[in-house]
């Protein structure tokens, strides 16, 4: 090899040397987040990150809603879907409330020592807990009895608490007795205390006889009416009589909510408008809201529940009252006279005329009055009566779910109107549709605005590559007019990996820096669908999922927690170079001013640990201290289950507040001032990690 040729090859690798050192060192280079902690321009809206609540997964019945009776007052399609008979039983129809006339006769079963009597499976089951207590409660009435003079029977409702799948001697884990007297209707209750804890019960109603003539003759006279069969825990949320699940609603709660938007979605469409959500169907005695057929008992063939009904037992009083006591802003949507565009062909028509519009315009306003109206006043009263008189101070409304086309706008203009007319204060929220782009999403938004709505609601179900991509979707909207709502948004990850797993709520925060930059063109981000049952799901992720007696808060739960908790008072810039951080190195971020606290979230989609210096531009006064709060799994597909619920949770640890003894050492940590005088903190961010740094200034 002759010395020319040695000496060319030597100066080759020693450049390829020097350059992969140089690469090593670029990657290196520690960037500096600069936050302007001087600069208070733009507010965080209370509202910015809440609650969408929606009827699907058995979110109400089986879910929030704390009743156990599945089909309490026979009201079903089929009155006894959820019940088994045996004996003598009839169904009639004649009952004592208007709008729920069914209920179930009990009578002799034909010998001494057969039964009659019903059995109710509850939701997949009854969650009944040892020590805790429960109220059984019915509507009853006797039958006449008695037969030439001689005394009457007296007539009996033994109820039992059942574990049909039991391998003791028993079934029966409880049981009580109620005499039931007279032929008037009448309501009553026991409260009692659970012996046991079974996540599957059923409950049992057998009818029993007692007269001083034992004979045969007079049992064959005796039955009872049962309506309105009801089995409540008393320890609801707040205590709440028709109340909450007290643990679900806690998980609700713990997220600080700005924002409940309800009922939903798509249930208030309906596949039919007859089988929309309506309202006022959902307000008034509990024993006398009629029952509706949820529009998710048939939308998937694949996971169908054909037993899935709404009995309104949670409704917009409710509603009302769980955003009151938990602090955020009540956001009903109405129908705006539309029913499900995706289930109806339009040549079949299934929308209400314009012509016909007023009813359901009439439903808006008279909603509002609900909500809003003197205790005098004829909507007001039915909240007064229910026991609240005072207004709940209502300052958002809906109008429509995911409708698009002409249709919607001709539908939506005259709702504007009318409301705007008598109600100028009540911001409206309009629709984009479905999607989050296309022809349907850019022809609604400039008509969104033309109409005048306040707020614009976007929908986005997308992979792991749009929330990548998407933490500046918000930098080039209007910064004046009409406002964002991100009212239903998740990641379903690519391949149909839809489950709940770390990576989608990793990919989540890094988009949620982008909501929060962004916070004078987005007032509202909601996460969707909120709940669902272990055993009654029909789409996924959710935020939070159970079963009859357990909770689980998932990954996206946490993400949205340290977002809300979090949220600031106003956004602070912070950029890297002179721009926001939104996926230069897989890193993205975003901050806030929190009282004495300034706030940074940090997203790392990478599995490196990055060095990241972060420096308080202007800040007068010192950093007294601060802690980091980090959300991490090795595991991208991991998931917090029913049986591992804390499997990947925030941890929270001390900043240490060390200096740094040579700011030029590169991978030293701790603070430092730099040349402008500014504090800096030398650390770094851990890759596949979420985190929350808070500092305590003054």
């Amino acid at each position: 090899m002759n010395g020319m040729y040695v000496k060319a090859l030597i100066m080759k690798r020693f450049a390829l040397f020097v350059g992969a050192v140089c690469a090593s060192v670029a990657m290196l280079a520690q960037p500096t987040l600069k936050i302007e902690t001087q600069d208070a321009g733009i507010p965080v809206q209370k509202t910015m990150y809440g609650l969408f609540f929606e009827d699907i997964n058995y979110a109400a019945d089986g879910g929030l809603y704390a009743e156990l009776v599945k089909n309490r007052s026979f009201e079903f399609d089929n009155p006894l879907m959820g019940w088994t008979t045996f004996g003598n039983v009839q169904v009639r129809d004649d009952g004592p409330f208007e709008r729920c006339p069914h209920y179930v006769r009990i009578g002799y079963a034909g010998h001494p020592v057969m039964f009659s009597g019903i059995e109710n499976e509850g939701f997949f089951g009854m969650g009944i807990e040892e020590g805790k207590q429960y109220r059984f409660s019915v509507w009853a009435r006797t039958a006449p009895f008695g037969k030439k003079g001689k005394p009457a029977a007296k007539e009996f409702v033994t109820f039992h608490l059942c574990d049909d799948d039991t391998m003791g001697e028993n079934q029966m884990f409880f049981d009580e007795v109620i005499e039931v007297e007279g032929k008037e209707w009448k309501r009553y209750e026991v409260v009692f205390t659970a012996p046991r804890t079974v996540s599957d019960a059923t409950l049992r109603i057998y009818l029993e006889t007692w007269s001083e003539d034992e004979s045969v003759e007079y049992r064959k006279d005796c039955c009872v009416d049962l309506e309105h069969i009801s089995l409540f825990p008393v320890d609801t949320y707040n205590n709440d009589e028709n109340g909450l699940r007290a643990d679900i609603a806690q998980a609700l709660a713990e997220l600080k909510p700005g924002v409940l938007r309800f009922p939903g979605g798509c249930i208030v469409e309906g596949t039919t408008l007859e089988q929309r959500y309506q309202w006022k169907n959902s307000v008034g005695p509990v024993e006398n809201r009629p029952v509706n057929m949820n529009r998710w008992n048939y939308t998937f063939a694949e996971r169908q529940f054909p037993d899935y009904y709404q009995s309104y037992g949670l409704g917009f009083y409710e509603f009302f009252r769980f955003a009151e006591e938990i602090g955020a802003e009540a956001l009903p949507v109405i129908s705006c006279g539309m029913a499900c565009q995706f289930q109806n062909d339009p040549n079949d028509k299934p929308h209400a005329a314009l012509k016909e519009l007023q009813p359901y315009i009439d439903d808006a306003l008279d909603l509002i009055e609900f909500a809003n109206g003197p205790a005098t006043s004829k909507w007001g009263k039915v909240r007064a009566d229910m026991g609240h008189p005072a207004p709940f101070n209502l300052h958002y409304l809906a109008v429509g779910n995911e409708q698009w086309g002409d249709d919607f706008i001709e539908h939506l203009k005259p709702f504007v109107e009318q409301i705007r007319a008598k109600y100028p204060d009540i911001k409206l929220i309009g629709s984009s549709g479905p999607y989050s782009g296309g022809e349907w999403f850019n022809d609604l938004w400039p008509q969104m605005r033309e109409l005048g709505c306040d707020l614009v609601d976007e929908h986005f179900y997308s992979s792991e590559t749009f929330f990548e991509n998407n933490a500046t979707r918000y930098d080039n909207y209007p910064r004046e007019g009409t406002k964002v709502f991100a009212g239903e948004y998740a990641c379903h990850g690519a391949d149909g990996k839809k489950f709940n797993h770390f990576n989608a709520a990793l990919v989540e925060s890094a988009f949620m820096t982008g909501l929060e930059r962004n916070a004078d063109v987005v007032y509202m981000a909601t996460y969707a669908p909120l709940l669902a049952h272990i055993q009654g799901w029909q789409w996924r992720p959710d935020l939070v999922w159970f079963d009859n007696t357990r909770v689980m808060r998932s990954c996206s739960y946490y993400v949205q927690q340290l977002y809300s908790v979090n949220k600031g008072d106003y956004v602070l810039p912070a950029k890297v170079d002179g721009k926001p951080l939104t996926g230069q190195q897989q890193l993205y971020a975003s901050a806030v001013r929190q009282g004495d606290e300034i706030i940074v979230k940090i997203t790392n989609l990478s599995k490196y640990s990055q060095p990241l210096n972060i420096e308080f531009d202007g800040l007068q006064g010192a950093v007294t201290g601060g802690t980091l709060t980090t959300l991490y799994s090795s595991d991208a597909m991991a998931e917090n289950t029913l049986d591992e619920p804390d499997k990947v949770i925030p941890v929270t640890k001390a900043v240490d507040m060390a200096r740094c003894q040579n700011p030029q050492d590169y991978w030293q940590k701790g603070w430092y001032r730099n040349d402008q005088g500014n504090r800096v903190l030398k650390t770094s961010v851990a890759g596949s990690t979420f985190s929350v740094f808070k500092f305590k200034v003054r």
